[in-house]
């Protein structure tokens, strides 16, 4: 399988802009400068291509605020040193964003060295894995724009020499433990390299540096390390910052999840009622201090309002009886003997040892059965209704200790863990129903399998994430990736815990079930984070419908335990609210389409009217384009100049390696000392109008003359002023026309799922629509339009038209809202499309509506209308 990428997607365009943006008024292509690493009387062999800055700090702030206003941001008052931030939630190709994003800072401004710090082995891994991936289909869209990429290796420093003399775009991807200490190989003078440090060959570069999850190198050490890279400026990607340097652009969770980015979220919760029959004791964290040791423990508590179970600190000699109020079921062998920091246990006076994440009493075995049950009988679901769609489903079962899944005995075989078991028994059991024999080709033993760390002697074993023998499992993930979505490939279900919860995820996860205790505040976020990207099909293609983008979360907790601290987390991290967003599956419902509607007289009434597929073509009249885009361009901001800083430095060896002290610094304003490129060839090549419309267009407009004072800010902003233009007059003169006797399918109209909320409209005059129950609406104008259809006696017919009824327009596809029939003295059809009365429209919106007029003005009969009621329609 390959995977497909749109490069077409507008919140990716405008993240990629919010940092080009940043360097507005950079002369074109003069971004990189050749340099010499020079040691006091002497020159070495080392010339290099390095970035070079030619704006001001003043001008990069301007820039930023301009961005920030447009993307509705805190604006900033001064610079936090060269830092940018970037926030854009899990599963919406943020690796993508940062990736491209090089090749345009490349195109635009000529910079070619990029560093790419990750702070974990999971996360470069991820990211060469990206690299490797997009790199054909980068390379077709920069006209095979020369790029190399490498991983820093501690046993290849030579590389870094490389890295610094290639012309080419240059990409290091490195892990901020090889450089973030003194004693790292990075810091040290070495004798292969004529005894420079290794890190001065990036530092004389002055890299872009982008920091992949930066929430996690926030420590003074190592964000001194970054700034020792010597960076031109560092871009900040992340879902869950913690600071948010220079905010330029931000897709939380909420915005993602609204847009239809990521897979919609629901939980199936499995939880346990009046369960206080036993000693309850479950193992959340242990920790140690520099005198003594704790544990956070989950126990059965007496309450004034009854038995609760709730987290509690204990240390060495605690009696559970006392911290649970004098329980007597704790009475006896419930102190605590010891707390192990290392292991991750403690142990009880009753010689009972419990680990970190697990649960000792209580039903807690009988709930994960539960658990993996409603996982496979969830993925059978799905398989059942993806299958022939070409859609490979995936479950992902997050567990606390391999011992549960893989265990050894006492000669050192592998034998099956009780949750290895468990699965295989229900899976037998299920899979034999008539309902989905046959569903899946593979018997129990293949279809699931472990990623879990290895020690030397091929043994599972539980690890941190951030060992040598995680790295190894981590390759292994990543080269497996796109076997994983082929169907022919047995592997279903995947049990993990450290390798897969950062770093790592498969846009065809649909079930992820927590079989373990989940206590980290971003914890949830990382899991869930593995099933939010949108699927794809056999032929790599990302499928957008949201009936199939659904993550089930198998959760043992309630579902409002679980919604209220994802949302906590959330608005925490983000200052968003994401409240009425998660789904409890449990009401879940299937929308139903009346039996036969298709042969109801009045469906097929409106349907053989409005069932045409069409396209269009734009007409404008070039003379009023000219008068109306001078006049856009003459009224834009004035063009700033642009300027040349210049920082002489004296670099000097001593002990330490290279000393960099500045010695003086001067600023110019740049006065016709730069190539002024073609100009009409530049504008023509974005807005592919003529050369001689573009002339006349910059003639009339009287600011022609500012090319000469910052010519890539002056051409950025008429091409922005005309493509605006050029866009309301294409949608104002646009036409249409029936492709031939084309028409939408049927299959439009295919019974869905949903999820019922106060929006989902109640059926009752079944003959008056064609649905059979109920089906949803977005807003509450449109739920009283319903209302009104369905008790109007003029109202005939009417149904909502399918999400997958689009119309070709301009600026991308339009679905309409409502077809319907009304009867006075004569028949009407109408589409209509209904929007609050005095609702402020987007300008895109707007756009789109006038392009539904123009569509069903071809249709014979119709009428359209932007309304927002019934009686609007007379």
């Amino acid at each position: 399988m390959k995977l497909h990428f749109d490069p077409n997607q507008k919140f990716q365009h405008d993240a990629i802009n919010s940092i080009v943006g940043i360097f507005e008024g950079q002369p074109l292509n003069q971004g990189d400068f050749s340099f010499s690493i020079s040691s006091e009387s002497y020159m070495f062999q080392d010339g290099g291509v390095g970035n070079r800055l030619e704006i001001s700090e003043e001008q990069i702030l301007n820039n930023v605020k301009v961005i920030q206003k447009k993307n509705e941001l805190i604006v900033s008052d001064k610079l936090d040193g060269m830092n940018f931030s970037i926030e854009m939630e899990t599963g919406t190709g943020k690796t993508y964003v940062y990736l491209r994003t090089i090749y345009e800072l490349n195109k635009k401004y000529g910079f070619k060295k990029f560093v790419i710090v990750v702070p974990s082995i999971a996360i470069r891994e991820g990211v060469l894995k990206n690299l490797e991936i997009t790199f054909e289909h980068f390379q077709n869209l920069y006209d095979k724009t020369p790029l190399n990429f490498d991983v820093y290796d501690s046993k290849r420093v030579s590389n870094l020499r490389n890295f610094s003399i290639n012309n080419n775009i240059q990409i290091l991807v490195i892990n901020i433990d090889s450089f973030a200490k003194d004693e790292n190989i990075i810091n040290k003078p070495n004798d292969k390299l004529t005894g420079k440090k290794p890190v001065e060959f990036i530092q004389a570069t002055c890299p872009i540096v982008i920091v992949d999850e930066p929430q996690n190198m926030e420590t003074e050490i190592r964000k001194k390390a970054i700034d020792n890279l010597n960076p031109l400026c560092t871009l900040r990607y992340s879902a869950t910052h913690i600071n948010r340097y220079n905010m330029v652009y931000s897709l939380d969770p909420v915005k993602a999840y609204d847009m239809g980015l990521v897979k919609q979220i629901e939980v199936d919760s499995i939880v346990t009622e009046n369960d206080f029959n036993e000693a309850f004791l479950c193992l959340e964290k242990v920790a140690a201090t520099k005198t003594r040791t704790s544990a956070r423990i989950k126990i059965d508590l007496n309450t004034p309002d009854g038995v609760k179970r709730k987290s509690v600190t204990a240390k060495v000699g605690d009696d559970l009886y006392d911290l649970s109020n004098k329980r007597e079921i704790y009475k006896n062998g419930y102190i605590i003997n010891g707390i192990d920091v290392a292991e991750n246990l403690i142990e009880l006076s009753n010689g009972e040892t419990v680990f970190t994440g697990d649960t000792f009493g209580g039903l807690s075995d009988e709930i994960r059965k539960v658990q993996i049950r409603k996982t496979i009988e969830e993925h059978f679901l799905k398989e059942r209704k993806l299958k022939n769609k070409g859609i490979k489903v995936l479950s992902l079962f997050f567990i606390d200790r391999v011992a549960n899944y893989r265990d050894y005995d006492f000669d050192g075989n592998p034998v099956k863990g009780k949750l290895a078991k468990w699965f295989e028994e229900i899976y037998t059991e299920l899979s034999s129903k008539l309902a989905y024999k046959d569903l899946i080709p593979f018997n129990s033993e293949e279809v699931h399998n472990g990623y879990f760390a290895a020690d030397k002697k091929g043994k599972w074993k539980d690890t941190k994430g951030n060992t040598q023998a995680d790295n190894d499992t981590f390759k292994l993930i990543m080269k497996n990736k796109e076997r994983l979505l082929d169907t022919d490939e047995p592997l279903r279900f995947i049990f993990s815990h450290s390798a897969l919860r950062e770093g790592w995820d498969n846009p065809n996860v649909f079930q992820i079930c927590t079989l373990n205790e989940t206590q980290s505040e971003l914890k949830k976020r990382q899991e869930i984070g593995r099933g939010l990207r949108l699927s794809v099909n056999q032929d790599g293609i990302r499928i957008q419908d949201t009936n199939i983008n659904r993550l089930t979360l198998v959760a043992n907790e309630s579902y409002e335990d679980f919604a209220k601290q994802l949302q906590k987390e959330i608005e925490e991290d983000c200052g968003v609210s994401f409240k009425g967003r998660i789904k409890n599956k449990r009401k879940r419902t299937t929308v139903k389409y009346r039996k036969g509607f298709e042969l109801d007289e009045k469906f097929k009434d409106i349907w053989d009217k409005i069932k045409y597929q069409t396209t269009y073509r734009v007409e404008y009249d070039t003379a009023e384009l000219i008068k109306k885009a001078a006049k856009t361009v003459n009224q834009m901001p004035s063009t700033g100049k642009a300027v040349i800083k210049t920082t002489k430095t004296a670099l000097e060896f001593d002990e330490a390696g290279i000393i960099m002290e500045t010695k003086a610094s001067y600023m110019t304003s740049l006065d016709g000392m730069f190539l002024i490129p073609d100009i009409l060839f530049y504008i023509q090549e974005r807005t592919e109008l003529t050369r001689s419309t573009i002339f006349e267009i910059l003639k009339k407009s009287g600011r022609i003359s500012e090319v000469l004072i910052n010519p890539q800010l002056f051409l950025d902003n008429v091409v922005t002023a005309i493509k605006d233009v050029l866009t309301e007059l294409v949608i104002e003169g646009i036409k249409y026309e029936k492709i031939g006797l084309k028409e939408y399918e049927m299959r439009l109209f295919e019974d869905y799922e949903i999820h019922i909320n106060d929006l989902t409209f109640k059926i009752n005059k079944k003959d008056k629509t064609i649905y059979s129950n109920l089906f949803p609406l977005d807003s509450n104008v449109e739920y009283e339009f319903a209302r009104e259809c369905e008790s109007r006696d003029d109202i005939e017919f009417y149904f909502k038209l399918p999400f997958r009824f689009k119309i070709k327009t301009p600026i991308g596809n339009y679905n309409p809202d409502w077809a319907l029939i009304k009867k006075n003295e004569k028949t009407v059809y109408f589409v209509a499309e209904t929007k609050s009365a005095g609702q402020e429209l987007k300008i895109s919106e707007k756009r789109k509506i006038k392009c539904g007029y123009a569509h069903f003005n071809e249709f014979e009969d119709v009428k359209y209308r932007q309304v927002a009621t019934v009686g609007e329609l007379d």
